[in-house]
């Protein structure tokens, strides 16, 4: 049985609605204990949070994790920069699909994947605000749909 176990710990909720993404990308990340620790209990935010690629390595920045409360001395700072782990050819070919104009590295998800915390990123482009308003308006018409189809259904 080789099944992954997968937890979600933390979802980018304005992510999908900011951007419109192309491509994801599963990345691990370095933490230290007390980061582990916090994200157990689901503290994360990633409010402002991006990725991006300095000197061939792949960085997740504005990443608020709060600090572990029962850690002693040896907390961490919570929005420092942190590594992302990732193939080198994975990174070459990000960094060319980034020097595009327009294209950014957001992350979407967080999760523990076979006790491994995992990051999702989304490679894509930011949504104009006529492309938001649009994205409104399928939601709205999709719900309005499951309405009338639960409505008569019954």
């Amino acid at each position: 049985m080789n099944a992954d176990y997968i937890k979600l710990i933390a979802t980018n909720k304005k992510a999908k609605f900011n951007y419109q993404i192309d491509k994801e990308y599963e990345a691990g990340i370095v933490l230290v204990g007390s980061e582990v620790k916090s994200m157990r209990e689901g503290r994360v935010s990633f409010q402002d949070a991006y990725a991006d690629i300095r000197n061939g390595e792949l960085f997740l920045r504005q990443l608020h994790i709060s600090p572990y409360e029962y850690a002693y001395n040896a907390n961490h700072e919570a929005l420092r920069t942190r590594k992302l782990l990732l193939h080198r050819y994975e990174i070459k070919k990000l960094y060319a699909r980034m020097k595009e104009r327009g294209y950014s590295l957001v992350p979407l998800k967080i999760y523990f994947k076979n006790d491994k915390i995992k990051v999702l990123l989304g490679l894509g482009k930011g949504k104009k605000q006529y492309d938001k308003r649009e994205s409104i308006k399928q939601k709205d018409v999709a719900r309005d749909m499951d309405r009338i189809k639960k409505k008569y259904s019954d």
